[in-house]
């Protein structure tokens, strides 16, 4: 790097608040990737794309909320296979190994979700991102 650049900085302060600014920018907006790149977070799709999914590639909704959520409102079509029992009751899943699987959960939990149903043999497996309250924003049909 050319020295010019370091005296440019250390002309104001402006100067170095303005570089500052630049580089906390930069990051935040790198922040996601990295966060997909270390595996530490589930590949999401909004409501548009997650009706994509369903329509032009037969994906699978599974809905993985307690009872009580699942009942008070679900995506239309989805198969309730609540978190607590997912260990269990993969079986359930295995015709569907070959479609992409679409999951509806509370937040927080989509990475474990997702890194279960992966670490089973399924190739694809997206979270739902916003959840319900993200579907029912984007004003698609919702199920009770």
């Amino acid at each position: 790097m050319d020295a010019s650049f370091f005296v440019f900085l250390q002309k104001s302060p402006f100067n170095m608040a303005l570089f500052g600014t630049a580089v906390v920018t930069g990051c935040m907006l790198m922040w996601p990737l990295f966060g997909r790149l270390a595996g530490g977070e589930a590949p999401q799709v909004g409501p548009f794309e997650a009706v994509n999914l369903i329509n032009r590639r037969d994906a699978v909704v599974i809905d993985v909320r307690d009872k009580t959520a699942y009942d008070a409102g679900r995506l239309p079509n989805s198969r309730h296979l609540p978190m607590a029992e997912l260990a269990t009751r993969l079986g359930e899943l295995e015709k569907f190994k070959t479609r992409p699987l679409l999951i509806n959960c509370a937040p927080g939990v989509a990475g474990k979700v997702c890194a279960t149903l992966t670490q089973a043999g399924f190739k694809e497996v997206f979270a739902l991102r916003g959840g319900m309250s993200g579907w029912a924003e984007a004003s698609l049909p919702v199920e009770k």
